[in-house]
This record gives C-alpha cells, structure tokens and sequence, in this order.
C-alpha cells in the first residue's frame, strides 16, 4: 500500500494516462499488450487508471514493448510551459544536518517536483537550539533572504548579520556557515544555484 504523500507525488507522473497515450498510439488493445508483456489485462488496465502504480521491473517490461526507456513515464512534458506548484501542506521538514540533535537548521524544499531544475529553493527555520552550522560548501551561488530573526552569516572568513527583510548573495562555492542570533524567530528564504 501506497501512503497519501507518495501517491500524490506518482500521481503528477501521469504514468497511466502515458502508458495508455502509447498503447492507443500503437492500437494495441489491452489483451493484446498483456500478452506482450506477459502482465494481465486487468493489471495493466489498473495502472491505465491510476488504481496501481507499476514497480520498476513492471514498467520496464511495458516500456520494453514500446521501444521507450523508463525516463519516457518520468520527464516532463516538453510541449508545455514547466510550472510546478508545491502546496504550503504537501512540504516535508527535514533537519540539516540531518544526524545533528539539535540540528543547525531545518529546510522545507519549495521546489522539490522540478526535475532537472537550475536552482533549489528552500524556507529555512533556525530553531532557538540550534548550534552553528558545520561549514559546508556547494554548487556556484546561493542567495538568503530573511524573513524573521537574526542570522550570522560567516563566508570564508567574513561575518555578517542579517536581520528581517535583509538578503544576501554569495559564492557558495566557498566555505560558509550560519548561526542563528538572539531569541526571536528565525527563518530565511534560501535559494541555491547548481
């Protein structure tokens, strides 16, 4: 069984509907794909329908029929325009790091469904236990603006603290930490670039 959460996120790959865009393109019926793919035709017309979600062997034994590759049921639509909502109900928190008690911050990915994507956004809370961050380093660029509280910011060497409404853009390429300040809330728009 499938929970909620995993369901919604299968769901937006439209697998069914692909699976049956390309059985209705090569006018096969659904016995006669059954007997291709030695799966029954009551299966795979649950899959068509969104009632069950193949496992990957399952998948590839279909897409195998049709000539395609797995990706064919994972890429985005490339006749339409990518938008991508992500519903405030649907983020995950996830500590960072995420074996640090307490950790240094806690991270809600504001893009998660874009596969393939130039930048990742995050919200970013700062809890009042938190210990500075280890400091790290990654991709080319990341840009925080603050929505609450205070945050020291240390780039290589340089400290800085930023305060509501405050935003700054560096190479995060080069070592880098954060240390939340004072007793207020704290959190942050984060935006990374690969």
């Amino acid at each position: 069984m499938v929970s909620e959460t995993l369901a919604t996120e299968l769901e937006r790959y439209r697998i069914g509907p692909r699976l049956r865009a390309l059985r209705l393109k090569k006018k096969l019926g659904l016995v006669k794909l059954a007997a291709h793919t030695g799966l029954s035709s009551a299966m795979l017309s649950k899959i068509e329908r969104g009632q069950v979600f193949p496992t990957l062997p399952t998948l590839l034994r279909i897409a195998m029929v049709f000539g395609v590759g797995l990706d064919h049921f994972f890429t985005q639509d490339s006749t339409r325009p990518l938008v991508a909502v992500v519903r405030a109900s649907e983020r995950m928190r996830l500590p960072a790091p995420p074996d640090e008690e307490p950790p240094a911050w806690r991270f809600e990915s504001l893009d998660y469904p874009v596969a393939n994507r130039r930048m990742e956004s995050f919200l970013a809370e700062f809890p009042p236990d938190s210990t500075p961050s280890a400091p790290h380093q990654h991709g080319s660029a990341e840009l925080i603006y603050m929505l609450d509280g205070e945050l020291e910011l240390t780039v290589d060497d340089e400290k800085f603290v930023l305060g509501k409404g405050d935003s700054v853009y560096f190479d995060s390429s080069v070592p880098h930490s954060y240390c939340r300040k004072g007793t207020a809330e704290c959190s942050a728009v984060v935006v990374t670039a690969q």
